[in-house]
């Protein structure tokens, strides 16, 4: 029996999935581009990484404080689809990562989210992502998929639990303060957080 008869083979089932996610990552631009989303910070440069948290530039250039978090998310990611879809390949778990995040990232900047983080958080001057911060967040969710599948699973709980240390001792916020409030906000972690 020919290959072709056969059906597509592992290489090319891996490359439909990869190139499926470099689309779902163009969808994600492109959808944002027709939210409204600026391209790049409206400042009109590009840094590689914004250092402040309270300013016009902070979700606006390739990277910040909230790309740990991101990161995270892709051990997150890596550690959900290999519980659900163990047997399945490498590049599938990815590409429902990145329908996971891309999902996130148009929800993230629609009105009600972006509304929401100014009235639970410390967010209060929030107005949403760049399309370059919105497709670098997914890019960095990539890596750290990526990182989980290569790394132990020790190393990669204990990068996770450095990065949320870091960022709330930096920040006072992380990806688990984050997702608190935005669920269940506390006045008391409000009042901490506004005390940078």
């Amino acid at each position: 029996m020919s290959q072709a008869a056969a059906g597509p083979s592992r290489q090319q089932q891996q490359s439909f999935w990869f190139i499926a996610c470099a689309i779902i990552l163009l969808v994600q631009i492109v959808a944002e581009h027709m939210m409204g989303r600026v391209a790049i910070c409206t400042c009109g440069y590009v840094k590689l990484f914004e250092p402040v948290v309270k300013s016009s530039g902070n979700s606006q250039h390739i990277a910040d404080w909230y790309t740990p978090s991101h990161i995270i998310h892709g051990f997150l990611f890596f550690g959900l689809t290999h519980l659900i879809m163990r047997r399945r390949p490498l590049s599938m778990r990815l590409f429902v990562a990145m329908l996971i995040e891309s999902g996130w990232e148009l929800l993230e900047n629609s009105p009600i989210i972006i509304n929401r983080y100014r009235a639970a958080t410390i967010s209060l001057d929030y107005v949403g992502d760049s399309i370059l911060n919105s497709a670098m967040d997914a890019v960095f969710m990539v890596v750290g998929f990526l990182f989980a599948w290569r790394a132990p699973v020790v190393v990669t709980i204990g990068i996770a639990i450095f990065f949320e240390l870091l960022t709330g001792w930096l920040i006072r916020d992380n990806l688990t303060l984050n997702v608190l409030m935005l669920v269940w906000p506390l006045d008391a972690i409000k009042t901490w957080q506004g005390g940078i």
